[in-house]
């Protein structure tokens, strides 16, 4: 395994996420899917209390399972979905998204992207 901090999401071709301080991410596993053209990438993400990451979107659908603390995703247009460890949220491929740890200890979940191979697993919305 490969630690990471979020700085490095630059690395990603998220080059706006590349001052993201009190996030980081352990890279666990890339792999092409069955489904051509797609691949799975999983990582584990980390965030210090009251740290997060701006609005983003991927280039397919995420999966992430809180391991750990809390975490609240705040897709436009929706309510903010606060999840505690054990639980999961699903987020639609090109959905515009933001992620914080609006607690006061580590939060930390496992991400599961099913993503098009070959494009930005992050990409930044103003």
């Amino acid at each position: 395994m490969k630690t990471v901090t979020v700085i490095t999401l630059a690395l990603l071709g998220a080059a706006a996420f590349a001052q993201v301080a009190g996030v980081r991410r352990t890279d666990l596993l890339k792999h092409d899917s069955v489904v051509s053209g797609r691949e799975v990438v999983e990582v584990r993400v980390e965030v210090d209390p009251g740290h997060g990451v701006p609005r983003h979107t991927h280039p397919g659908d995420e999966v992430l399972y809180v391991v750990e603390g809390t975490l609240e995703y705040m897709p436009d247009g929706k309510a903010p979905v606060t999840l505690k460890a054990g639980q999961s949220v699903f987020i639609p491929a090109g959905t515009i998204h933001a992620a914080r740890n609006p607690g006061k200890v580590n939060g930390a979940g496992i991400a599961t992207y099913f993503v098009e191979k070959g494009k930005p697993l992050i990409m930044p919305e103003k």
